[in-house]
């Protein structure tokens, strides 16, 4: 026979989402689960961009060896500016999703379901299984997981239907899905502006190259003159490769960091489906008998 009261024992407060948030932590306003909040993560990207250049200029104090390293990034045009705070911001929202990435994934671990083998999920038990999770985190809204078996336990226990929350469980999982993949819109305009900027520079320096070639031109047998003028052919060269060399370089280290990170969510993603299959649904259809 089932058990009296499979809900006897009170779990402790095990998930605490309002500590462990890594922007709330820090008195931010936190995005949706999984995504990063823009200003803050923008506000890390000026501050890394500046300590980037600073540690450059200091390279060079220390070694003048470094000087190469130092112009790439200061004497090549202006793309290299923004491209670097570009990819600075971009970082710091990865870091962030990153985090709360692993603070949802510590849901998965939580003894949602009473362990009771006879255990029934019914209308007249979805109310204290939802005081259940209460007494487990502080808010389940602020999970992926526990918001989805909520949301169908809710309307198990005010409405009654059991053939209603496999489908409130599946619309959830699609809404859980597109709301991940949307937290990557900013990033993916990232990884298409830098390789831009590159380009831009390119054209800036085959631009500057092509023009200081017809002084070369003009400076005919004078041989200082040339010799500037090769100058600066050289130099417009050297903004055209360096630029996109700099923009191609970093849009690959994001498109890699990125693909990590959407590979790790999918997975969370398939957990939580496969979670809620069986603690939710497998237990509706014992229910049903």
């Amino acid at each position: 026979m089932p058990s009296a009261n499979p809900f006897a024992s009170s779990p402790m407060l095990l998930l605490n989402w309002s500590r462990q948030d890594p922007e709330r932590r820090i008195g931010f306003s936190p995005g949706r689960f999984t995504a990063p909040n823009k200003l803050l993560s923008m506000i890390i990207g000026v501050v890394a961009t500046v300590v980037f250049y600073a540690g450059l200029y200091l390279s060079v104090t220390i070694s003048a060896d470094l000087q190469w390293l130092l112009d790439m990034f200061t004497k090549r045009g202006p793309c290299p500016y923004p491209t670097m705070f570009f990819f600075f911001w971009a970082l710091s929202m990865m870091f962030f999703k990153w985090r709360k990435l692993a603070v949802q994934q510590q849901a998965l671990a939580l003894p949602l379901m009473p362990q009771q083998p006879d255990f029934e999920l019914t209308p007249a038990t979805a109310r204290a299984l939802r005081e259940r999770m209460s007494g487990i985190v502080d808010n389940p809204n602020h999970f992926i997981l526990l918001n989805r078996i909520d949301l169908a336990l809710a309307n198990l226990h005010n409405i009654g239907h059991t053939a209603d929350v496999a489908a409130i469980l599946k619309i959830q999982a699609e809404n859980d899905e597109a709301q991940i993949s949307s937290s990557y819109a900013l990033t993916q305009g990232f990884l298409w502006a830098i390789p831009v900027l590159g380009f831009i520079g390119t054209v800036l320096g085959l631009g500057q190259a092509i023009g200081a070639f017809g002084a070369t031109l003009r400076a005919g047998g004078d041989m200082v003159a040339l010799r500037k003028s090769l100058e600066s052919v050289t130099a417009g060269l050297a903004t055209s490769f360096e630029t996109t060399l700099v923009a191609l370089l970093c849009a690959l280290v994001l498109q890699l960091i990125i693909s990590w990170l959407q590979t790790r969510e999918s997975e969370f993603l398939d957990a939580c489906n496969e979670i809620c299959h069986k603690n939710v649904a497998g237990k509706l259809r014992l229910a049903a008998h």
